[in-house]
C-alpha cells in the first residue's frame, strides 16, 4: 500500500496544529495525530513542522502524509474471551483476574490485546501500535468490564467521554475491615509513594493529582465489608490506594493490604468492575453494560454468609 496525502487550507482563527489536524480528520485520535507531526509527516506552507503546538493563524497550506499501518509486533493469540457487547465500534469484554491488558515488561503474552487481535485482526491499526485498541485500563488482577476500540474515531469519542467524567463505572470490592463510616466521599490526592516508586500512595495536595472514590456498604461480615464504589477520577490503582488509606484495604491486596493477618485464602484482591456507563458513539443516549461477579469471588461471599464450611467445596 502507498501512502496516503491529505491536502487543506486552514480556516480562521487557526489554532495549534494538532487541534486543526483533530478538527479536519475526526477519524484520527489526538495522540496518533501528534505523533504523525513528531514523526515529520506534516508540512505548513512546504515546511515539516514537528511542533505539535505550532500556531497556526488561518490560511496556511497544511499536507499530512498517512503512511500505511505497520505491522505489529505484537503477536495475535486465540485466548478465550468473555465478550458483554460488540458493534462496529466497540468491543466490552469481562475480563477475568489474573490477565494483562496490554504487553509490558514482564507480560510479553496472554495479554487482552493479543487475544482481541486474534479476535479483530484490524485492531493493530486503531490508537498505538503497543496498546492497540485500549480506551482505559484494569489492573491485572481486577475482574470487570473494559471497553476496547475497533476504530480511531471511537477510541477518540470515548476517551473524550472518560476525560469529562462522563462516564460512569462502578466496583464490587470486599475490604478487610470496615470504613470509618458505613457510606463515604474520599477526596485525597494520589501520586508515586516517595518511599517506593512502584506503588502508588495519598500524597500531599499539590504533589499528586485529584482523586474521589465514593462508597457504601452492602453488606457487613465479622472482619470484612462488601462495598459498591465509584470513582469520579480515574488514578492508578485509585481505588485499592484510597480503601488502604481508610484503614480497611481490599481483601487479598498484595500491595496495598494487610500481610500479617490472611482470613481469606484468595488468589487475587476482591475487586471487580461491575457495571459502566458511557453514550456509544452515534447515539444520543447513555448505555449502562454490567458483568456479573466472577464465580470464584462468589464463593467468597458465599463462605462468609456461612453457606459453605470451605472455599474447597
Amino acid at each position: 500500500m502507498s501512502d496516503k496525502i491529505v491536502k487543506f487550507n486552514v480556516a480562521k482563527p487557526g489554532g495549534r496544529l494538532d487541534h486543526i489536524l483533530v478538527r479536519y480528520m475526526p477519524s484520527f485520535s489526538r495522540s496518533r495525530l501528534q505523533h504523525l507531526i513528531r514523526d515529520g509527516m506534516v508540512t505548513v506552507n512546504g515546511k515539516v513542522e514537528t511542533k505539535t503546538g505550532y500556531r497556526l493563524e488561518g490560511g496556511e497550506a497544511v499536507m499530512l502524509i498517512l503512511q500505511p499501518p505497520k505491522p505489529t509486533a505484537l503477536k495475535p493469540e486465540p485466548i478465550p474471551l468473555q465478550i458483554i457487547f460488540e458493534n462496529k465500534d466497540i468491543l466490552i469484554v469481562n475480563k477475568a483476574a489474573g490477565m494483562v491488558v496490554h504487553p509490558s515488561a514482564g507480560h510479553d503474552s496472554g495479554t487482552l490485546v493479543q487475544a482481541a487481535l486474534a479476535y479483530i485482526p484490524d485492531l493493530q491499526g486503531v490508537g498505538g501500535e503497543l496498546r492497540p485498541g485500549v480506551i482505559h485500563r484494569l489492573d491485572k488482577d481486577t475482574s470487570g468490564l473494559i471497553l476496547l476500540a475497533k476504530r480511531d474515531s471511537a477510541l477518540r469519542e470515548i476517551q473524550e467521554q472518560f476525560k469529562q467524567r462522563q462516564v460512569h463505572k462502578v466496583y464490587i470490592a470486599l475490604t478487610d475491615g470496615q470504613p470509618p463510616t458505613p457510606t463515604g466521599r474520599i477526596e485525597a490526592s494520589i501520586g508515586r509513594d516517595p518511599r517506593n516508586r512502584k506503588r502508588m500512595a495519598v500524597v500531599p495536595e499539590g504533589k499528586g493529582r485529584e482523586a474521589i472514590t465514593i462508597y457504601r456498604t452492602l453488606e457487613n461480615f465479622r472482619e470484612h465489608t462488601l462495598l459498591e464504589v465509584k470513582m469520579k477520577t480515574g488514578r492508578t490503582h485509585q481505588i485499592r490506594v484510597h480503601m488502604a488509606f481508610l484503614g480497611s484495604p481490599i481483601a487479598g491486596d498484595r500491595i496495598y493490604g494487610r500481610r500479617r493477618k490472611v482470613t481469606i485464602p484468595l488468589k487475587h484482591h476482591f475487586l471487580h468492575a461491575a457495571r459502566i456507563t458511557l453514550r456509544l458513539p452515534g447515539e444520543e443516549e447513555p448505555r449502562t453494560f454490567e458483568a456479573t461477579l466472577p464465580e470464584d469471588l462468589n464463593r467468597v461471599l458465599e463462605w462468609l454468609r456461612g453457606d459453605l464450611t470451605t472455599l474447597n467445596e
